[in-house]
């Protein structure tokens, strides 16, 4: 049992490693703009370099668990997402901070895949393996918030580079602890598919490369065509390859199902859509509103709080409404949300045009990621179990990179200036919230459409679950 404890402790201590990591650059990026002076579409990059190699290469990482060992490729993404860790704390320009945010999320793709994988093979089935997860699902919910505040607090108190250093010695601790309680569980034989994750990695990063250019060079450059141009052509042979890939990464068969596609598209929208909360929310409360870094954090708790209680409710919620309901009301509530917020201006109070709505979007996330993965995963054959879970994970990723990339568009059009003045800083926020109140819309209506019973019944949790 002892074993097992550090085991457990090994998991979910890396995989909170990760949590953080994305939500303490949330309340440093003003810090992180005026000490490397990014533009304003340039700063999207800090988190869209991450994100879009995480989610690009994640079914790749699952897949190189299986072949290459769990264990080998758990401390092996440890280590290179640490020795990244490190390199953005150095950083001294913006493209060696982007560099090493890609590696990061390299890193990241390899370890999160591998957290799973070593959970099933550890834990036996049934209430042991289900305490287990329910520990590694709240770390999401705690780190998020932890990371808001602590990222706050040292980007105010000491430097935002700091929170990049604490890494350091957790993964060297980690990777140590992983040697000594973790056992390798033997690779099985197969081949990567390169071409697909180098195929649909470059593509969906020239894509959402092109749209930021867009914001400062407008429509007409040649180099954001160009961009376009590539990343849709890349997309397609992505598409192509894994149509003959044996076996693909990315099962196409997957898209059979109503249900299922319905799901991952909602996903994206929805991510897209909360990206811009969080990444412009945090330029408001400090450009506009005035707080300081860790002020910021705790600003944020109206959010993070009303969240990790809703997802812990999501279970109960399912049984007795049904996960179809759950997730159109869930969805519906973000969305009223998102645009009560969307009126905020220079001279909005924070708790009653802010702090109220961030509840609504709270409650929302915390509710609706759930069932989305609940309908992403039904119908599963025993096969591709593994790369529908990836999906869901890469549908996360890429859809808050694709959305980012959109914003920033929104952001830029919004306003003139690369330095906007407060109210006019508001004026931009506003309108990327008004846009992410289409995104979530959006959802609710592909959820309505496609996943929502027609005559008013709903597909009920123990239905889907049969499916799976």
């Amino acid at each position: 049992m002892r074993g097992r404890g550090a085991v457990l402790a090994i998991i979910v201590a890396s995989y909170l490693m990760i949590v953080i990591d994305i939500s303490i650059v949330i309340t440093g990026l003003p810090k992180i703009q005026a000490g490397l002076h990014f533009t304003p579409a340039g700063l999207s990059w800090v988190q869209n370099a991450y994100t879009l190699s995480f989610g690009g290469l994640l079914l790749l990482g699952a897949r190189a668990c299986d072949i290459l060992g769990r264990r080998r490729m758990f401390i092996a993404g440890l280590a290179l997402f640490t020795l990244a860790s490190l390199a953005i704390g150095v950083a001294q320009t913006p493209a060696w901070l982007l560099a090493s945010r890609a590696v990061q999320g390299v890193g990241a793709a390899i370890l999160a895949p591998s957290t799973l994988a070593l959970l099933s093979t550890h834990f036996a089935e049934g209430p042991e393996r289900t305490r287990a997860l329910a520990y590694y699902a709240a770390a999401a919910g705690v780190g998020a918030s932890l990371g808001l505040v602590a990222g706050g607090l040292v980007a105010d108190l000491l430097s935002w580079r700091v929170g990049f250093f604490i890494n350091l010695p957790i993964g060297i601790a980690l990777m140590l602890g992983a040697r000594r309680y973790i056992e390798e569980a033997p690779g099985r034989p197969g081949r990567l598919d390169l071409t697909g994750a180098a195929s649909s990695t470059l593509g969906m990063s020239a894509v959402v490369y092109g749209l930021v250019r867009s914001a400062e060079t407008g429509w007409g450059d040649a180099t954001t065509i160009s961009s376009l141009v590539i990343g849709i052509a890349l997309m397609a042979l992505f598409f192509f390859n894994e149509s003959r890939a044996r076996p693909p990464i990315f099962p196409l068969r997957l898209f059979a199902s109503r249900e299922r596609s319905a799901a991952y598209a909602a996903r994206v929208l929805f991510l897209g859509g909360m990206v811009g909360f969080w990444f412009f929310a945090t330029q408001y409360l400090q450009g506009v509103l005035g707080l300081r870094p860790f002020q910021a954090g705790l600003a944020f708790l109206p959010t993070t709080i009303p969240n990790f209680a809703a997802a812990m409710m999501v279970p109960r919620l399912t049984r007795k409404f049904g996960n179809a309901r759950l997730l159109a009301a869930g969805l519906a509530v973000g969305a009223c949300g998102m645009a009560w917020l969307a009126q905020v201006s220079e001279h909005t109070p924070y708790w009653a045009g802010i702090a109220l709505p961030m509840i609504l979007i709270g409650i929302g996330q915390g509710g609706v990621l759930g069932p989305l993965t609940v309908s992403a995963v039904a119908g599963v054959a025993s096969e591709d179990a593994g790369a529908a879970s990836g999906l869901v994970n890469v549908a996360h990723q890429l859809g808050g990179s694709l959305g980012l990339g959109v914003l920033v568009v929104v952001f830029a059009a919004a306003g003139s200036g690369s330095a906007p003045d407060a109210a006019q800083l508001a004026h931009r926020v506003a309108a990327t919230f008004n846009a992410s109140t289409v995104m979530l819309s959006v959802a609710l209506v592909v959820v309505l459409t496609l996943i929502v019973r027609p005559g008013g019944r709903y597909r009920r949790d123990d239905e889907a679950l049969k499916g799976s």
